[in-house]
């Protein structure tokens, strides 16, 4: 199942971005997505059956200028938006998350996740936390970790709730989508990358991030993040030249309409350049891979309120639309 989303005074930034669409009963397709809600079917423009968003992504800058052409031809066949399902937009290889990559989201962690008998005052926390982000920062040392593709569902699809999981949480995220191989890129090249921008709402089950039973091995992103459609993806993906910085977008999730998190990219501690730089240094990213770059502070965890059955997330970043899921909760077994 899957609710309609909530609606937007504007699709997308720019004249065009890139979806995976389906008819009902049909095949996904790639689609060109126009910010009037026309679509143009990819397959039949470019005479390839077989054709998805991640071989597009893989032959991007040949690609990129033919859907430019594309958006501006109004003799091209287009069929109105809301007769297509929409699926998250690209199929990634690889998922690349950050943790603690805002400041005022990290330090409100630290104080929520008190250690065992750490009772000191949440000022003196507050400041420690401060001191360690300085730290982080200084020492451009991010903190990625690899997620599943098999987590990613669509934008306006259900998300279940897995029985086991205590305390499901929301945190809505830039994604970066990869554009070309990239290995070992600098800090200054790291952009030239990336194809375009696209929203993620990492869920995370809060109880299950650190392994109690074994705590010097730390924590278990494997359970906490990646159980089925944990991870909302879309519903566009805008090309970077229509995103004119990315680090001065602004994020905002709401939870039953109450709005629980609503911050700016400028909080983040290493913008998409370094973090996509940083991934790279160890592996090779390739195209329609993900770089998630971070939540902004306004989770469950500082609220108090976790999600539960029937709670609905509508979650916006500039440019780039919004995504609206409900939470159903799995049937005990």
């Amino acid at each position: 199942m899957s609710v309609k989303p909530a609606p937007a005074s504007a699709l997308f930034a720019g004249p065009f971005a890139l979806a995976t669409l389906s008819a009902p009963d049909g095949p996904a397709f790639p689609a060109l997505v126009t910010p009037e809600e026309f679509v143009v079917d990819l397959r039949a423009v470019l005479d390839d059956d077989r054709l998805t968003v991640r071989r597009l992504l893989e032959d991007w800058a040949a690609v990129l200028p033919r859907l430019r052409a594309l958006a501006g031809d109004g003799s091209v066949e287009r069929r109105p938006l809301a007769a297509f399902r929409v699926h998250a937009p690209v199929e990634p290889r690889q998922v690349f998350q950050s943790g603690a990559n805002y400041r005022r989201h990290v330090i409100d962690l630290h104080v929520a996740h008190r250690a065992p008998g750490d009772d000191r005052p949440e000022d003196e926390r507050r400041i420690e936390a401060a001191e360690i982000m300085d730290r982080r920062a200084a020492e451009d040392l991010p903190y990625v970790f690899i997620g599943l593709p098999s987590a990613i569902t669509g934008p306006y699809d259900d998300v279940i709730l897995p029985a086991w999981a205590e305390k499901p949480d929301w945190e809505l995220e830039l994604a970066a989508v990869i554009g070309r191989p990239a290995h070992q890129v600098s800090v200054d090249e790291a952009l030239e990358y990336v194809a375009g921008y696209t929203i993620a709402n990492d869920l995370t089950d809060r109880a299950t991030v650190f392994r109690r039973d074994m705590p010097q091995i730390g924590t278990d992103w494997l359970r906490s993040k990646n159980a089925p459609g944990f991870t909302p993806l879309g519903p566009w993906i805008v090309p970077t030249e229509s995103i004119a910085d990315p680090g001065d977008l602004w994020l905002v999730l709401k939870l039953n309409g109450e709005t629980m998190q609503d911050e700016s990219t400028k909080d983040m501690i290493f913008n998409v350049a370094r973090m996509v730089s940083y991934a790279s240094q160890s592996a090779q990213l390739l195209p329609g891979d993900l770089v998630l770059t971070g939540s902004p502070a306004g989770n469950g965890m500082h609220w108090g309120r976790l999600l539960r059955d029937g709670d609905v997330m509508d979650g916006s970043v500039t440019g780039l639309g919004a995504q609206r899921t409900r939470c159903v909760a799995e049937a005990a077994s």
